[in-house]
């Protein structure tokens, strides 16, 4: 096995350079940074300072037009809009190791980075915006679904999840940032019949002071899967701002055939994928990912069991013209609530790379990861133009403040 360091260099590299052009700075051909990536053989000790030096060519910027953290930052989809508007992040928070590698190869480790949030306040810098995809287990409908029948408590009664909402309000009564974004399940609104809304609401608006506004957005305007989720955003000081302003597309306007792989010989070769997820020489999506007699025999199945029984569970078939239900983030289950139709053959389920285009994640994105460790991460991340088009409404808001805050305007940290 390779060693962790040699390897992450290596990935913070193809993040900044082609496999191509970092071969021919290496002096090696691309099979050899193949054999590097996959842990066949190591980098010799001797390319690390030409690592490092070809790193620093294209050094990560050292202002931005404001300061954010990115908490519970999962694989940084709430963070690229941000990054695009302007932004410098400054401290990252994410516990689960398979995302900090997704997350550290594509937005580097330049920053300062830590792994659970609980109890770190005095760790957190001063900063201009908190974003926060804080957990939505213990107020989605599933999570409360299962902890009932579990007899554990959840929403603000679960003794673990249910207090991370608290550490961020430690944190923005402690620095005091100009605005945060916060992002949920659209659950949130409704659990506990309304009181668990209610008391982020009150703490938000009444006991931190900030002008706060909440909406709930369809993914689906800007990829073709329903996926709601609230976006609660506040600011310190009045602003001219509206969440209502967001420029949402047409949902009808986005159709699966967008983010399927092609097999007309169209599908772009991507250096970081290489034939992971499709087979260029046959044209087609590799047969791994096509579902097994018996697991296909068993959906059917069962959706025939529940259709009988009056319920709604079952399989769910899509073909290029279609839009799906929401990606979970266990997908690498079975993959049946999205089944991809295919002529002659049983359904087959999306790749990675398929998952990450129907989150709206750009074919730069790298998946490091495992498909079982990728489906999770897609299905536990946000749809990023979302969040890019908040960020496009906020950030001129947050840049004045942190310009009055510079000037003495405002009081607090800058």
């Amino acid at each position: 096995m390779s060693s962790p360091t040699p390897s992450l260099g290596l990935e913070h590299a193809l993040v900044r350079f082609t496999r191509r052009e970092l071969a021919a700075a290496l002096g090696v051909d691309g099979r050899t940074i193949a054999r590097w990536l996959s842990g066949e053989t190591t980098p010799p000790p001797y390319l690390q300072g030409a690592l490092g030096a070809l790193l620093a060519k294209r050094p990560a910027p050292e202002q931005g037009d404001f300061t954010f953290i990115d908490l519970f930052a999962g694989i940084g989809g709430i963070r690229q809009g941000f990054d695009a508007a302007g932004g410098l992040c400054v401290l990252t928070s994410e516990w689960n190791s398979y995302s900090q590698r997704t997350y550290s190869v594509n937005f580097g480790m330049n920053h300062k980075f830590i792994g659970d949030i609980v109890g770190r306040v005095a760790d957190v810098p001063n900063h201009d915006l908190l974003l926060a995809g804080f957990p939505c287990q213990p107020f989605s409908i599933a999570g409360v679904s299962k902890k009932n029948s579990l007899g554990r408590p959840h929403g603000f009664e679960d003794p673990t999840q249910g207090t991370l909402f608290f550490e961020i309000k430690e944190i923005l009564a402690a620095r005091r940032p100009s605005a945060f974004v916060l992002e949920n399940v659209k659950n949130l609104r409704s659990h506990d019949q309304g009181r668990t809304f209610k008391v982020i609401m009150d703490v938000l608006e009444n006991e931190l002071g900030y002008k706060v506004q909440a909406k709930i957005v369809d993914g689906g305007h800007f990829t073709p899967q329903h996926r709601e989720r609230i976006v609660i955003v506040g600011f310190a000081e009045e602003v001219d701002f509206s969440l209502d302003s967001m420029e949402l597309p047409e949902r009808t306007s986005h159709r699966l055939e967008s983010i399927l792989h092609k097999c007309d010989g169209s599908e772009p070769f991507l250096d970081h994928d290489g034939e992971k997820y499709f087979d260029f020489g046959r044209g087609r999506v590799h047969e791994r990912y096509t579902l097994s007699e018996n697991l296909w025999n068993y959906l059917q199945a069962y959706a025939v069991k529940h259709r009988k029984a009056g319920n709604g569970f079952g399989y769910g078939l899509v073909t290029p013209e279609s839009r799906t239900r929401t990606l979970s983030a266990r997908y690498y289950k079975d993959g049946s609530e999205i089944l991809v139709a295919q002529e002659d053959s049983r359904p087959r389920r999306l790749t990675p790379r398929e998952c990450a285009r129907l989150m709206g994640f750009p074919d730069s994105f790298v998946i490091p990861v495992s498909d079982t460790q990728a489906y999770r991460q897609f299905g536990n991340s946000v749809v990023a133009p979302v969040f890019a088009e908040l960020a496009r409404i906020m950030a001129p808001h947050i840049a004045e403040l942190r310009r009055r805050r510079y000037s003495g305007r405002i009081d607090g940290a800058a």
